[in-house]
C-alpha cells in the first residue's frame, strides 16, 4: 500500500512538473520619474500592468544618516536594483569613473550561475549598463555573457543625430523599446532588463510641467510595446511572465534635479503584473527588493553568502519579516523587525568581519533563535569576539535581512557611578 501511494505521488509530481508553465521575467526602468507623477497621470500600459498585480511606492537612497545612505543618482539606482545592495557595498556612487564591486552579484550573474540554462537580454539606451555595471565579459563577474543585446546607440551620432532638447535620446528609447519588444516576441529571453532614458532628460531640462508629463506618457507607450509582446508570448506559448516597471530615483521639488535625500528624490514606485505581498503594499518597499523578488519568482538558487549580503526583501510570494533595525545599548545590540508571517522562526547570526567585500567569506556565529512574531532579539556583544564592527543576519525560511553595526572597541563601558555619588 505504501509503495502504491508513493508511486501515485510520484506520478502526480511529474505531471505537475510537466504542466508548469515556463517562467520568464522582464523589468523596465524608466529614468527619473517621481511617484506623484505616475499616480497623477493616466498611463494605459503601466495602469494595466498594475491592475493585474499591484502597485506601490518604494524608495532609494538607503537610510538617511546611516552607513548605507546612497545618492539618488541614475547609475546608483540601477546598481541598487541589479545587486539588491546599497552603495556601501556595490561601490557605485555616481554616473562617472565607475568601479563597481563585483563581489556583490548582479541579478544577471545570479541567473547565469543557475544549474539550468537561463537566457538573458539587455535592451538599453546606455552602454555602461552592460559593460560597467553588469561587467559583461570581465573575469571578476565570471566572464558573464548576455545572450541578447541592444545598446550603445548613444554613441552613434550618424543614426541618431543631435536634436533640440536632447530629443535624440528619445529617438534612441523608441529604437530600444521596439527592439526589446521584437526580441521578446521572437526569442523570449528568460530574464531581461529594458532601460529607457529620456524622461530623466525631460526633467533636467524643463522641470515639473507638461513637457515632463508628456515624456512620461510617451514612455508609457514604449512600455506598451514590451507589454504587448509579453501578452503575445503568454497567449501563444506555455509561458508565465513577471513584468516589473519602476524608476531609479525621484526628483527635487522643482523637478530639475536629484541626487539628495529629500522625500521626493527618495520616493520611487513599482508596478507589476504579479500579486504582491505586504512588503510592497506597505509603502516601505525599496529598490533593493526587485532582485530578490525576481529570484523568488524564477526559482533562482542564490548562494547563502550572496543572499546574506542583499539588503532587500521580496515583494513577491511569501516573506516572513522586513524592516530590520539595529539599536545599540551599552554592550548589547537590540535587533528589531516587522513580522509578516507569525508562524515563521528567525535564526540570528553575527560576524565580526567584512571579508565578503574583498571576495572572502565570513565566519558566521549562530547567536540564537526566536519566533518572528517577537519582532526583536537582544545580542550581548560580550558573548561575541571583541570587535569594532559587527554584521547581523536574520534568517528565515522565506528570506533574510542584514544590518551592520560599527562601534569603537571598548566604547561600551562597564564603569558605574561610585556609591558615594548617591550619598548626600
Amino acid at each position: 500500500m505504501k509503495r502504491l501511494l508513493t508511486l501515485i505521488l510520484l506520478v502526480l509530481a511529474v505531471s505537475l512538473s510537466l504542466g508548469a508553465r515556463q517562467r520568464k521575467v522582464v523589468y523596465i526602468i524608466l529614468d527619473g520619474i517621481p511617484a506623484d507623477v505616475i499616480e497623477r497621470l493616466e498611463l494605459p500600459a503601466i495602469d494595466e500592468i498594475a491592475s493585474r498585480g499591484g502597485y506601490g511606492r518604494s524608495y532609494v537612497g538607503g537610510t538617511v544618516g546611516r552607513y548605507d545612505q546612497t545618492p539618488t543618482i541614475s547609475a546608483v539606482g540601477y546598481t541598487d536594483i541589479l545587486t539588491a545592495t546599497w552603495v556601501n557595498k556595490h561601490n557605485v556612487p555616481g554616473n562617472e569613473n565607475l568601479d563597481p564591486n563585483y563581489n556583490y552579484w548582479t541579478i544577471f550573474r545570479i541567473a547565469k550561475e543557475q544549474d539550468r540554462e537561463i537566457t538573458t537580454g539587455l535592451f538599453s539606451s546606455w552602454l555602461d549598463n552592460r559593460t560597467v555595471l553588469i561587467g559583461e565579459g570581465k573575469p571578476e563577474t565570471g566572464n558573464l555573457k548576455i545572450d541578447y543585446v541592444c545598446d550603445g546607440y548613444e554613441h552613434d551620432h550618424a543614426a541618431f543625430p543631435d536634436k533640440e532638447n536632447e530629443l535624440r535620446i528619445f529617438d534612441i528609447d523608441e529604437h530600444v523599446s521596439k527592439l526589446a519588444a521584437e526580441c521578446i516576441r521572437e526569442n523570449a529571453p528568460d530574464m531581461s532588463w529594458v532601460y529607457l532614458w529620456y524622461t530623466d532628460d525631460a526633467g533636467h531640462i524643463f522641470g515639473n510641467g507638461e513637457f515632463l508629463d508628456e515624456s512620461v506618457r510617451l514612455a508609457d507607450r514604449q512600455v506598451q510595446r514590451v507589454w504587448d509582446a509579453v501578452k503575445y508570448r503568454e497567449k501563444n506559448f506555455d509561458e508565465e511572465w513577471m513584468v516589473i516597471v519602476t524608476t531609479d530615483h525621484g526628483r527635487g521639488y522643482d523637478g530639475h534635479h536629484h541626487g539628495g535625500q529629500t522625500e521626493r528624490e527618495r520616493t520611487t514606485w513599482v508596478a507589476t503584473n504579479k500579486k504582491v505581498n505586504k512588503r510592497l503594499t506597505s509603502g516601505r518597499s525599496a529598490a533593493v527588493d526587485i532582485n530578490p523578488s525576481i529570484c523568488k519568482f524564477m526559482g533562482f538558487e542564490v548562494p547563502r553568502d550572496v543572499r546574506w549580503e542583499q539588503d532587500g526583501t521580496s515583494f513577491y510570494g511569501k516573506s516572513d519579516i522586513m524592516d530590520m533595525e539595529v539599536d545599540p545599548y551599552d554592550s548589547k545590540v537590540n535587533l528589531h523587525w516587522t513580522c509578516l508571517n507569525r508562524k515563521a522562526q528567525v535564526t540570528v547570526y553575527a560576524a565580526t568581519t567584512n571579508n565578503f567585500k574583498k571576495g572572502g567569506k565570513e565566519e558566521w556565529i549562530e547567536v540564537g533563535k526566536v519566533p518572528a512574531k517577537a519582532e526583536e532579539y537582544t545580542v550581548d556583544l560580550n558573548e561575541l569576539p571583541k570587535s569594532g564592527f559587527y554584521k547581523f543576519v536574520l534568517d528565515t525560511p522565506n528570506g533574510s535581512l542584514n544590518r551592520w553595526y560599527d562601534s569603537v572597541p571598548g566604547s561600551y563601558s562597564t564603569f558605574k557611578f561610585p556609591k558615594s555619588y548617591y550619598t548626600e
